[in-house]
C-alpha cells in the first residue's frame, strides 16, 4: 500500500499491518494516545501475533479522523458514536450527534462573549477608578 507524503508529494510505501510504535508515528500521534484510544473502545486490540501486536494501516485514517473530530470539539463519546455511524449511511443519527456538538459550541460562544463584556467593563471601572480605591476587578472576584 502507498500514500503520498503531504510535505513533498512522493510516493510513500505504508505496510498493511504495523507495530504500535509505527501506527503512532504514521497517524501523529503518541504510543500512549493509541493505547489511551484503545481503553476508551475507539481503536480495536489486535491480537498478540509471536509476540508483537500488529495493528492494520487502516487505523492511520482511524486515528486522523479522531484527531479532527477531537479539534472540532467532539468528545470521545460522540467520536465512538461516529465511528459506528463511518459507513456514513445513517445521515440522521449523524446530523443529530453533529447538531449536539453544534448546539454546544454555541453555548460554549454565548458564554464567552458574556465573560467578554464582563471582564472589558470590569478593565474599563478598574481604569476609572480611583487610584487610592482596590481595584473593582479584585473586589468583583473576592468574596467579600
Amino acid at each position: 500500500m502507498s500514500k503520498i507524503n503531504p510535505n513533498n508529494g512522493a510516493p510513500v510505501r505504508v505496510p498493511a499491518a504495523v507495530t504500535i510504535g509505527g501506527l503512532a508515528r504514521a497517524s501523529q500521534v503518541g504510543v500512549e494516545t493509541v493505547r489511551y484510544y484503545q481503553r476508551r473502545r475507539l481503536l480495536p486490540i489486535p491480537s498478540n501475533a509471536g509476540g508483537v501486536r500488529r495493528y492494520p494501516a487502516s487505523l492511520i485514517n482511524r486515528i486522523r479522523f479522531i484527531k479532527k473530530s477531537q479539534n472540532l470539539g467532539f468528545t470521545l463519546d460522540e467520536i465512538r458514536e461516529l465511528l459506528n455511524l463511518e459507513e456514513g449511511s445513517n445521515r440522521r443519527a449523524i446530523r443529530t450527534v453533529a447538531n449536539s456538538r453544534l448546539k454546544s459550541i454555541r453555548e460554549k460562544i454565548g458564554d464567552l462573549k458574556r465573560m467578554e463584556k464582563v471582564l472589558a467593563q470590569l478593565l474599563h471601572d478598574c481604569e476609572e477608578a480611583n487610584s487610592l480605591a482596590q481595584c473593582p476587578i479584585i473586589a468583583a472576584l473576592s468574596d467579600a
